[in-house]
């Protein structure tokens, strides 16, 4: 093999990959010679003759291991985003050595007592607060590692970390499977009631895949247009009964007994780290601080939530049944008798409205929006290495116009990436050693289209997925791990979250929302039909998000998982919770990658609806103060998506609002006061 383009200089621009350089054979021995230089660094540390300092252990610890984080991340976000056979053997080979390696890391005893003396004494250190509270996490990461228990404790940890990480690669993998493998192949006279824009996506996706036609996926960009205007009552439900059905499709890849082995394997784990289970472990280190309080917040929306979706589903009954429907409304007719329904209601057609949404306005839209409230501009490069054609990268500049960092788009749907949308970096902002620029990366997966045209809720996303973009670009941490989204848990989707309020706005439509072909902007009728017809469906919605979060909560507190029968659990849970009928989980275990593919939202999917709480009562600063970009609030915000994990979140939080925040925000926001 020639010399490794992962282990030389990268001189590209922006210190992007090599992208046209690197093949998959590169990674394996990459790794291994980073895992070695790694530690190599931690040795040093660990055995340095001088008394512990934050210099020489805490700073020396955030300074490590920078070519196994370069590696790290140029893997992983092709492994997401552009996955090959080739890419996921490495995978499957790499992940449990990088969690074994980590392990180590975490409990090295020499590195362990150096921290301890550090924290012990941390008081009388003279720390600037945001090194203050780095100690503080780093003190805690370790203990929560295990760090502080026995060697045999310690060492079956390590054993229960390397067997996770296999488990969740093989989990989202099989869930990549069979999203890539299934497909619905239908001609012109099976697409009664899709809109042209479902039609020219459906196109697209059948000619790339070699056949005639139009072919509709397991990709939610495909598969929830055709569930919202499909009117083949048949193909409704043979789809989603095959998206319901992800994780489970193909004999020997399922996923429910991986489910099983990760719940014990997690329960194991708190118990050793002196927890009654891993929700409990989980959420210690979070802003809630327990299950009860998790719990708490998402009982309290779900009986208004449950009593909204009761009104709505008489309302849709009677408007089906008096369209010729017979029979109840099952989980493949809510969204196509939900968006019938929206346009009788409001003489509004969310197809019709597609063709205001078209990709190109709404970046212009979030790029406007990060100026205005930010003084962030943002300037295309062409020149940029990339790993697929569909990849774009812009400059981010502030008011001066000096680089901030680069943000990369990869928004449309294909295979070999894997579903939702998500934010994630190439390389994280620090101020370490002289600043280091980051490169931040959006996914989306959209249908691709000649014009790709989005519906409100896809614009909305983008707007989300920006949020977290901005707050990994705009970082001031001096320190890695306390760069952008390097915060607690269920504070990251604050940011994101927020900033969908911006698409909302009057100005944000009327500016953005144009007509791709003539230009013409949503008139004042239409625009007033769109912002009533938000709260419609609120019961459906928040019954979706909300069984979705109590169940994660209920697997993590679930006493006896080795004795799980996913599919009897999933059904007592929802009659024990009171589902709704006709209604179903939005994720279903088996292919609920938030949970399962990894640990970032184990036991805290509950996270979106804090974030929302958080959201809906910060955006009601702007709105008291009567203008949407109004300067002293926006630097305020701004402060919050500079400041990474140098703070706590809730000081964070109160700096920028004045208060606490309010949970009736939320209702208020949702439609749910008075339900």
């Amino acid at each position: 093999m020639s010399e490794n383009p992962l282990l030389s200089p990268w001189n590209t621009p922006f210190g992007l990959p090599p992208f046209g350089a690197i093949e998959p054979a590169h990674f394996p021995p990459a790794f291994e010679a980073a895992m070695a230089a790694h530690r190599i660094e931690i040795a040093e540390i660990g055995a340095n003759p001088a008394a512990p300092s934050f210099a020489n252990t805490v700073e020396a610890l955030e300074g490590a291991g920078r070519l196994l984080s370069r590696i790290g991340a140029t893997f992983f976000n092709l492994a997401a985003s552009h996955a090959t056979e080739a890419l996921q053997k490495v995978e499957r080979d790499i992940a449990p050595k990088l969690a074994a390696h980590r392990m180590a890391i975490a409990l090295d005893p020499a590195l362990f007592r150096r921290v301890a003396a550090l924290h012990q004494q941390r008081e009388g250190l003279a720390l600037a607060p945001d090194q203050h509270r780095l100690l503080e996490r780093l003190y805690l990461r370790l203990m929560r590692a295990g760090a502080g228990l026995d060697a045999k404790a310690r060492a079956r940890l390590s054993e229960i970390s390397t067997r996770l990480a296999t488990l969740h690669t093989s989990f989202g993998q099989n869930v990549l499977a069979d999203e890539n493998e299934w497909r619905m192949a239908l001609t012109e006279a099976d697409l009664d009631g899709l809109p042209e824009s479902a039609r020219q996506a459906a196109r697209e996706a059948a000619a790339a895949a070699g056949v005639d036609g139009y072919v509709f996926t397991l990709s939610r960009s495909s598969a929830e247009p055709f569930l919202t205007f499909s009117a083949r009552r048949d193909l409704r439900e043979r789809l989603w009964r095959g998206f319901a059905a992800r994780g489970a499709l193909t004999a020997g890849r399922q996923n429910a007994p991986l489910i099983r082995e990760i719940l014990v394997l997690r329960r194991e784990r708190a118990k050793l780290l002196g927890e009654a289970d891993f929700a409990s472990f989980r959420l210690r280190d979070t802003m809630a601080g327990s299950p009860a309080a998790a719990e708490g917040l998402l009982r309290a929306c779900w009986e208004p939530a449950k009593r909204r979706i009761a009104v709505e589903k008489a309302e849709l009954s009677a408007f089906a049944q008096a369209a010729g429907h017979n029979g109840a409304i099952e989980p493949w007719d809510w969204r196509y008798w939900a968006e019938r329904a929206r346009q009788a209601k409001h003489n509004f057609d969310g197809a019709a409205l597609k063709p205001h949404f078209e990709l190109e306005a709404m970046m212009r839209a979030i790029f406007h929006t990060a100026r205005r409230l930010f003084g962030l501009h943002f300037e295309e490069r062409a020149e940029i290495p990339r790993y697929h054609a569909d990849v774009r990268g812009f400059e981010a500049l502030d008011e001066a116009g000096q680089h901030v960092g680069l943000l990369l788009l990869d928004n449309y749907a294909r295979p070999g990436k894997r579903s939702g949308a998500w934010m994630s970096s190439f390389r994280v902002a620090d101020a370490l050693n002289g600043r280091t620029a980051p490169i931040i990366i959006n996914n989306n997966n959209l249908a691709r289209a000649t014009p790709t045209l989005l519906s409100f809720d896809e614009a909305r996303t983008l707007f989300h997925e920006f949020g977290h973009a901005l707050h990994g670009l705009m970082s001031r941490a001096r320190y890695p791990s306390q760069s952008g989204t390097a915060v607690l848990g269920d504070f990251v989707e604050f940011p994101s979250q927020v900033m969908e309020n911006w698409l909302s706005l009057p100005e944000t439509l009327q500016t953005h929302a144009r007509h791709h072909e003539t230009g013409a902007a949503l008139d004042e009728a239409l625009l007033a039909r769109l912002l009533a017809a938000r709260n419609d469906g609120q019961g459906f919605a928040m019954v979706e998000y909300l069984s979705c979060a109590l169940i994660d909560l209920a697997l993590h507190r679930h006493k006896s998982p080795e004795d799980l029968t996913l599919e009897e659990f999933e059904a007592d849970f929802l009659a024990e919770i009171g589902m709704p009928e006709g209604m179903a989980l939005r994720h279903r275990p088996i292919h609920f990658s938030h949970l399962f593919s990894g640990d970032g939202y184990a036991a805290g999917y509950y996270f979106y609806l804090w974030a929302e709480v958080l959201d809906a009562d910060g955006f009601e600063a702007f709105e008291e103060a009567g203008d949407p970009f109004h300067p002293d609030l926006a630097a305020r915000l701004k402060s919050i998506f500079e400041a990474g994990d140098t703070a706590d979140p809730m000081a964070l939080y109160t700096a920028f609002r004045g208060r606490p925040p309010q949970v009736d925000a939320l209702l208020r926001k949702r439609g749910l006061v008075g339900d």
